[in-house]
């Protein structure tokens, strides 16, 4: 009980911060729906950055040999990278796109 008590002013202190940054966005212009776009921005943004670290991780990957593709592993592995891009970035990433989504809500309430 004791616990709970010493951790209400904390608990406090970050709804409040919340709320301020909710009145802020409301003020700026910020609505629901430019805030969802702008998540999907950053996601995406996080995909391809992700999609084009995997093409370079297998760029050094020869396709050649008995259980090789050949030319057709070649050519398809670009679509795979940017797949597994799209996937890791979904699956919460590594961050990039909260990043961007930071900064480009403090970009639009700074241009307000």
């Amino acid at each position: 009980m004791t616990d709970m008590i010493a951790a209400a002013p904390a608990i406090n202190g970050y709804a409040v911060e919340q709320a301020r940054a909710m009145r802020a966005r409301t003020e700026a212009g910020i609505t629901p729906q430019n805030e969802a776009s702008l998540r999907k921005t950053a996601q995406e943004f996080e995909s391809h950055f992700l999609g084009q670290m995997f093409e370079f991780m297998s760029s050094g990957i020869k396709t050649d040999g008995p259980f090789g593709g050949g030319q057709a592993e070649s050519t398809w592995r670009t679509f795979l990278n940017q797949e597994y891009g799209k996937s890791m970035a979904q699956s919460r990433g590594v961050g990039i796109a909260d990043m961007v989504y930071r900064q480009m809500l403090q970009m639009q309430e700074g241009a307000q």
